[in-house]
């Protein structure tokens, strides 16, 4: 097979690993932001994120190139971050000579006026649909970080999308010793659990923050108050999901995610430093260049449940994280974690 992938940052190119040591053809785009990297892959055959060379015989395309690059592709891989999700869509998807079928790494929610929180599958679809363009588009959702992929270590994650054929199409591609793939139609439930991760994965990265105020930065971890956080970060994300009226196997990727996204990477890097008492503008200068979703994430899907809480069909302190969360980001206040409200009382008289 012949694989597309569209975005050079560190997941989509990750997933060159596989794709490649699978023995398909694989051809590396960069977007405009990526011209940097591509160069980097052109001289070297290495990523400028990671230690370890890509598999032998991967093309390297800038953008400009994209057209060519993808000819001859069996599917498309998009490995664009949440904010590019609409220059993807004027970019690529709305093409119409390029039907093949697109696999989604992008994570993230999209809230509607009404409160509704759709996938960015959906989003595309129902751009698409008002320019008569029809796409099939699958997405990847999962506890996986791009540099653990690249160094093999196992990984079990899920592919989503409405045809049966196309998800084995694709694991069949992808699938290897160290990458496993499981296969669902839930696109909804798959996207929300791996985007509402994000926010929730920032609540707990407080709690290290608060720590390392306390007691200094190298008092090391203290397990209690994550664990607090993570239990109630479940909670909340369960009522979420069944919202969104998630299968209960979305649900357990959903928390699966949530641990692995709490232990490394970039949400864990911001929820320290506001933890640490940084305002919201000085952490996020001080991460300069580094892509923040679980930003956004958090503010969209605070800001749909407070629409639905003024309909009253929820109520705002059945989520006290994702709210505590949100005002932090939104309205400075202090990360000192609201604890008492995420207690409860489950007793039969």
């Amino acid at each position: 097979m012949k694989i597309c992938i569209i975005g050079s940052g560190m997941m989509g190119s990750a997933l060159a690993f596989p794709a490649r040591e699978n023995g398909n053809e694989v051809v590396l785009v960069g977007t405009p932001l990526d011209r940097e990297i591509i160069f980097e892959c052109k001289k070297t055959n290495q990523h400028l994120k990671f230690d370890r060379v890509f598999p032998q015989g991967i093309e390297y395309y800038q953008f400009e190139e994209w057209k060519q690059a993808v000819v001859g592709a069996d599917f498309i891989i998009c490995g664009v971050s949440s904010f590019g999700v609409d220059w993807f869509l004027e970019n690529v998807l709305v093409e119409k000579e390029c039907s093949v079928p697109v696999l989604s790494v992008t994570k993230g929610l999209v809230d509607l006026p009404d409160g509704t929180l759709i996938s960015y599958p959906e989003y595309w679809e129902r751009k698409l649909a008002e320019r008569n363009v029809s796409r099939e588009i699958c997405a990847i959702g999962g506890p996986c970080t791009s540099y653990e992929l690249v160094y093999h270590d196992q990984t079990e994650v899920a592919f989503c999308g409405k045809n049966k054929k196309t998800l084995e199409m694709m694991k069949k591609a992808l699938a290897t010793s160290y990458y496993h793939i499981s296969l669902t139609n839930d696109v909804v439930g798959l996207e929300s659990a791996v985007a509402l991760k994000n926010g929730y994965a920032l609540g707990i990265a407080l709690t290290i923050g608060l720590c390392e105020r306390e007691n200094g930065v190298d008092c090391g971890l203290h397990y209690n108050s994550q664990a607090g956080a993570f239990y109630q970060a479940t909670r909340e994300m369960k009522k979420l999901l069944q919202m969104q009226g998630a299968t209960e196997n979305c649900e357990c990727i959903g928390f699966g995610d949530l641990y692995v996204t709490v232990y490394g990477g970039r949400t864990r890097k911001i929820g320290i430093l506001l933890g640490r008492g940084i305002s919201y503008d000085d952490a996020v200068a001080m991460l300069n260049g580094v892509t923040l979703e679980s930003l956004v994430v958090a503010k969209r899907v605070a800001r749909a449940i407070k629409i639905r809480a003024s309909r009253g069909e929820v109520q705002l302190k059945d989520f006290p994280l994702l709210m505590h969360v949100d005002g932090v980001i939104c309205e400075g206040k202090d990360a000192q974690l609201p604890w008492e409200s995420f207690t409860f009382e489950d007793i039969m008289e």
